[in-house]
């Protein structure tokens, strides 16, 4: 327990800073939708950036894991997305509800996690996770979001204008030319790297602050209207997707031991910032992501606690 809080007290206290800093009036009402701005087209372009153009082929040769960690995160998401469109929930605010099920925070936490129970041998299948979390299903869900969004002008021209959105997408257009590098077996210039890494190191600690500037702001309405659907989406996050993908991992495809506790553990990690910043930079409401977020978190310091304790005994 107080090796898992050790790992995301530190997302707390940047959550609480951005809250103080709106709240003592030390950055002003402008502050959340710049500074989410600037995440989106800088620092977590440059992280995803880093992230697939580092990336080694022979470190991500493992199809059975990719398989069993993607059929858990993309069956939590479309499920949330149908439940929320049967609701009568709009594409796009569904799309990223159906993100706040299924995005787990592989990067932010998920590496410390995994390096202090699991050892070095699972940093190869946390790369992997993290590659199919902030960039797979984090591109789908902005073509969903797109899609949903450009549906409301016209449909005959709903693909050309959805296809230009996407292209104009920083969160798109990144890793698609980075995977030039891995591709071509290149590797980044040193100064490059560096200017990466720097930049993209912005990007969750930016998020975290964001996510406490909005929730030092006025409380909203809607927030208790939302408790059945942040209810919902916390316990796919936290324990759907981790039950299924043990049962994938276990049962299906046969994984080894390391493998199948590092997929669930990995798919058991709370709500990352991700939704949050897509709420915020496409202007949807943002409450009920917060909330997941912030609620997920916390939990998670008792399910990933019961999950660790459990594999430790074995």
């Amino acid at each position: 327990m107080l090796s898992t809080l050790n790992v995301v007290l530190p997302i707390f206290a940047l959550i609480l800073a951005g809250w103080l800093a709106r709240k003592l009036k030390i950055l002003g009402e402008n502050a959340l939708t710049e500074l989410n701005r600037f995440v989106v087209y800088l620092a977590l372009p440059a992280l995803l950036f880093d992230i697939i153009a580092s990336a080694k082929w022979a470190d991500l040769a493992q199809p059975a894991f990719i398989v069993a960690f993607s059929i858990g995160m993309m069956a939590v998401f479309f499920l949330t997305i149908v439940i929320q469109l049967r609701r009568t929930r709009h594409l796009a605010d569904a799309a990223i509800d159906a993100l706040n099920a299924g995005y787990a925070n592989t990067g932010f936490i998920g590496f410390p996690l995994v390096t202090v129970f699991l050892g070095h041998g699972s940093l190869a299948p946390t790369l992997i996770a993290t590659i199919l979390t902030v960039s797979v299903l984090f591109g789908i869900g902005i073509i969903i979001i797109e899609t949903g969004l450009q549906g409301e002008v016209r449909q005959r021209i709903i693909f050309a204008r959805v296809a230009k959105s996407l292209l104009r997408n920083p969160l798109l257009v990144s890793p698609a030319i980075a995977v030039i590098f891995p591709a071509l077996g290149l590797s980044v210039p040193g100064s490059v790297n560096v200017f990466l890494k720097l930049l993209g190191g912005a990007a969750s600690p930016c998020a975290l602050i964001a996510l406490g500037l909005f929730l030092a702001g006025k409380p909203s309405r809607k927030a208790e209207k939302e408790t059945f659907t942040v209810t919902m989406l916390v316990v796919l996050k936290l324990l759907v997707q981790p039950l299924l993908t043990w049962w994938l991992a276990s049962s299906v495809f046969h994984l080894s031991p390391l493998l199948t506790q590092t997929a669930v553990l990995l798919a058991a990690l709370p709500t990352g910032t991700g939704p949050f910043m897509l709420a915020e930079f496409y202007r949807r409401e943002a409450v009920t992501t917060s909330r997941c977020v912030l609620i997920s978190t916390i939990l998670s310091l008792f399910t990933l606690s019961f999950y660790l304790s459990l594999i430790g005994a074995q």
